[in-house]
């Protein structure tokens, strides 16, 4: 991960910094120890967890070492360390759920040291500090989209399918489809060097690209619902090689966590269980379910660059994203960006000089350019003012346990 420029004045940076912390623990406010304490696969981490981890990065990176400094607890960097491994040892993901020790007040204990070291030391953060709290800040907003994400799995696979917020109330407005024309040519992606971005967004590079055209709309419950009733899961021409492995093998039959009932189809959200909006965008769907969706539907999945120069000029902040603690759902919205991540049909590689910056923070996205395909946009759970037009979300091809879905692309 890199800062390509650091514009903001020290007094923002801070209030910046403080409001992305008290939004996490906002978070978490809701849940019990136990709640906090649970992993419910691999992929997913406790929210305990994520509320030390962040905090583990801002004493590793920021605070150990400087003067008057106390690591809360020597320990706790082998417990909440992720993938550093210049850094030491870490427990194993697929562990983390067995840390019923330390407690959540705990980690809240350890919040709160940390974050009352960083006032204290707050002028004393140089520039390249200061980058390293943008970092920092971004870090977390990505972990605050997780955490709810993995509370979202959590809850699903208790038998009693608890909520974590009240319902939002509101309901999808079905908007027309239509296609937006795009004329190609040599067109300019990457981040462009104004204010923060992950390393993996640069450098800025030239594409060529055929004319396309982008669907004005994500596709929704009610087509899915079509693809379903036109037996889009048992028809393999339909089907990448290792997507239909994958559906016979796990029985795929649906979106995750639909269930089919006298009533029709019901999803488990973070409001509990709700029957299906057929005008909300569809979400936890995985790559090869996008992709089928697309050939039968007569299309294909836009590519990461397609995405990207159809978005030029669009407001990433717009659509529906995550502002505070409260009712989290895609509902729709007009804009490119929001209600759910947006397969595309490009593998997660480097981009044309790519290169890891030096040191521990390196590792953050470079080591997972391999198996990985590229998302683009920003979820319902997505912090909102974290997303740009050059953001390279990146998930294996069989995962969909985030809010992904799809917007359809077609050649002209």
């Amino acid at each position: 991960m890199t800062i390509l420029a650091e514009t903001r004045a020290a007094d923002t940076l801070q209030d910046d910094f403080q409001k992305v912390r008290a939004l996490t623990a906002a978070l978490a406010t809701p849940l019990s120890d136990a709640d906090a304490s649970g992993q419910s696969m691999p992929d997913a981490s406790p929210a305990k967890w994520h509320l030390a981890h962040t905090t583990w990065f801002l004493e590793t990176f920021l605070l150990a070492g400087r003067s008057g400094y106390r690591l809360f607890d020597d320990r706790f960097g082998f417990l909440f360390n992720s993938y550093y491994e210049s850094v030491g040892p870490r427990l194993r993901r697929d562990r983390r759920g067995m840390l019923t020790r330390p407690s959540l007040d705990d980690v809240l204990a350890f919040r709160a040291h940390v974050d009352a070291a960083m006032v204290r030391h707050w002028q004393d953060f140089d520039t390249p500090a200061r980058a390293l709290v943008t970092l920092a800040i971004n870090h977390e907003q990505q972990h605050q989209e997780l955490l709810l994400t993995d509370i979202l799995d959590l809850f699903a696979a208790n038998p009693l399918e608890p909520a974590l917020f009240p319902h939002p109330g509101q309901t999808a407005v079905a908007r027309p489809g239509g296609w937006t024309r795009h004329a190609g040519g040599i067109c300019r992606i990457g981040h462009d060097g104004a204010g923060f971005a992950f390393d993996c967004e640069g450098p800025a590079h030239d594409v060529l690209l055929r004319p396309f055209a982008l669907a004005d709309t994500l596709v929704t419950n009610a087509d899915w619902i079509a693809f379903i009733d036109a037996g889009g899961y048992r028809d393999p021409r339909l089907w990448l090689s290792d997507g239909w492995a994958w559906v016979q093998r796990d029985g795929i039959a649906a979106p995750l966590r639909w269930q089919q009932g006298p009533d029709g189809w019901s999803s488990f959200t973070l409001s509990g269980r709700r029957a299906v909006d057929p005008a909300a965008p569809v979400t936890h769907l995985s790559f090869y379910e996008a992709d089928a969706f697309a050939s039968w539907a007569g299309a294909r999945l836009p590519t990461e660059a397609e995405w990207e120069v159809a978005a030029a000029g669009a407001d990433p902040a717009a659509g529906v994203q995550l502002n505070r603690a409260g009712p989290v759902a895609p509902v729709g919205s007009a804009s490119l960006f929001g209600d759910c991540w947006q397969w595309t049909a490009s593998a997660f590689l480097p981009y044309p000089g790519f290169r890891a910056v030096d040191g521990a923070v390196g590792e953050y996205n470079g080591k997972f350019m391999n198996g990985q395909m590229v998302l683009k946009g920003a979820s319902c759970a997505t912090p909102r003012g974290s997303s740009r037009a050059s953001v390279r979300n990146f998930f294996t091809p069989a995962q969909r346990w985030q809010f992904t879905g799809l917007r359809l692309a077609k050649d002209i």
